[in-house]
């Protein structure tokens, strides 16, 4: 128990950091005007992030941090991706660090393979080509009953 409430100060601290000085929008139409600004910016492709029932957006730009909060209604939000056949599962809290053509450090975002379940870390394009969009992921474990 003492490690989760020293894991949640630890947390709560990174995010206050990071979100201290953001810009902050909420309302649906608002962030996902937002958001679309963003991903144009850091040329990354506007479909990347899930726009729907987004409440919460805030981009602090001196850090590159992005925090996005999606409606409470649903415990996670998922999209699939027809070109590519992949389903991707969005938490109702997703953050990233964000620089030109990168989101890094992703938490809230995984996709399934097969049965399993990988959390996606980093969404970069290839260098070199403005049209290869590349993952890097961890394994997601099923918890021990």
């Amino acid at each position: 128990m003492h490690n989760t409430v020293k894991f949640l100060q630890q947390f709560y601290v990174h995010f206050d950091v990071n979100c201290n000085g953001a810009e902050i929008v909420k309302g649906d139409v608002e962030c996902k005007k937002k958001l679309v600004q963003l991903l144009e910016e850091l040329s990354l492709p506007k479909g990347l992030i899930s726009l729907e029932n987004v409440e919460e957006f805030s981009y602090n730009r001196n850090v590159g941090f992005i925090y996005m909060v999606h409606s409470k209604e649903k415990d996670r939000t998922e999209r699939t991706f027809k070109k590519i056949k992949q389903v991707v599962s969005y938490a109702s809290e997703v953050t990233a660090y964000v620089e030109k053509e990168k989101l890094k450090k992703i938490s809230g975002v995984k996709t399934k393979e097969l049965l399993i379940w990988f959390l996606i870390a980093e969404v970069y394009i290839e260098e070199g080509s403005k049209e290869k969009l590349r993952l890097r992921w961890t394994l997601v474990f099923p918890r021990a009953p």
